[in-house]
């Protein structure tokens, strides 16, 4: 049996709450219905991010991630409430356990999104569709709550199938029909298109999925490197990664290369800032702190180093993750580096209350996505 047959069997769930935090928030309390509302910091605090927005804040631009001083120029009449995460992760293992019922093939991203693979579900009801209405259904009836769920023979399919009619959404994409749905995908929906990969594919005529499908795998990975061989299997509906159960997480963390070099610390601090922001909203998603936190830095000719320091408790404090990296740029740099991607890191953690694994796939991660 060929490798694509073997993946055809596969019936793979996506499986990702609506604005979780945000909709636990509403429920919980009354007044919020219907409100503009993020999640997150004081945007009078220093720091202040946004962990999720509710739908009408989404209308104004707020999205995860982002500064909260932003999501109040956005939206001037937006709510904020402080996260309440012990709540969270108690829905969260309420969730896992509405899982539970139908596979133990499970592997969580976050407290809010889970892969589940079906293929063989416990109670022999053999259809994936039929197996995410129910768990909408439960999820409903017992949590007084929505998720959108994709289905498709393998995660990646899944994944952004489950994003396609959000909110309270169902989307089936079958085998016949993936590869004519993959070429009508924006390049910037792949995993590893960042903004700067993005930009490339553009310049390079490629915008759809149909562009890179145009291209030879050599072309690919020479424009590419090792995420042109990724780029080349997906766009034909190939992804073979079986959905694997509580992983360990080993590292949180985000970088990014940039379109020009860097040359002076004060063109890095903010870029640094981005970055911290981006780790921050991480951790606090999936209930993490880390007694470590590393700089990586890639220079011009390619050569890479990275730096850390570790403290003797666990942290998710944006401006310790922000102002140590930050301290090791300054400890490392010389003048008249030439530096094209910055990466922060957290390890170490001090209580792994979720587990996960990353999707292992190359590519520079995106700043502000959902």
């Amino acid at each position: 049996m060929d490798t694509e047959n073997k993946n055809q069997l596969r019936k793979i769930i996506h499986i990702d709450m609506d604005a979780f935090y945000a909709s636990v928030e509403q429920r919980d309390n009354p007044e919020l219905r219907g409100k503009a509302l993020v999640v997150g910091g004081s945007p009078e605090g220093r720091g202040g991010v946004v962990a999720t927005a509710s739908y009408e804040a989404r209308k104004f631009g707020v999205r995860s991630a982002m500064p909260s001083k932003t999501a109040l120029r956005l939206c001037p009449h937006v709510l904020f409430v402080r996260p309440r995460f012990a709540v969270y992760k108690e829905v969260s293992n309420h969730i896992r356990e509405i899982f539970s019922r139908y596979t133990d093939l499970i592997e969580p991203l976050s407290l809010d999104e889970a892969y589940l693979d079906v293929t063989n579900d416990k109670l022999g009801i053999g259809s994936a569709i039929d197996i995410a209405k129910a768990i909408k259904q439960a999820i409903k009836d017992e949590l007084n709550l929505t998720a959108s769920a994709g289905v498709s023979i393998n995660k990646f399919v899944a994944k952004i199938a489950s994003d396609m009619n959000k909110p309270d959404g169902l989307k089936f994409i079958g085998p016949s029909a993936i590869e004519a749905f993959m070429e009508t995908l924006p390049v910037e929906k792949f995993h590893g298109v960042g903004k700067v990969t993005a930009e490339k594919m553009k310049k390079m005529g490629l915008f759809t999925g149909a562009d890179l499908k145009n291209m030879e795998e050599e072309q690919l990975v020479n424009h590419f490197g090792k995420s042109g061989r990724f780029f080349y299997r997906i766009v034909r509906g190939i992804d073979e990664r079986p959905v694997e159960p509580d992983q360990e997480t080993k590292s949180v963390g985000a970088e990014d290369t940039f379109p020009y070099d860097l040359t002076t610390l004060e063109e890095m601090e903010p870029e640094l800032d981005k970055l911290s922001i981006v780790v921050h909203n991480r951790l606090t998603k999936n209930n993490l702190k880390a007694r470590t936190i590393t700089l990586k830095v890639k220079y011009s000719d390619f050569k890479q180093i990275t730096r850390s320091q570790s403290f003797p408790t666990p942290t998710d404090d944006l401006e310790t993750i922000s102002a140590t990296a930050k301290k090791l740029m300054a400890a490392t740099f010389v003048d008249e580096q030439k530096i094209r991607l910055l990466g922060v890191s957290t390890s170490n953690f001090g209580e792994l209350v979720v587990k996960q694994k990353a999707d292992g796939v190359p590519g520079q991660l995106e700043l502000f996505g959902e």
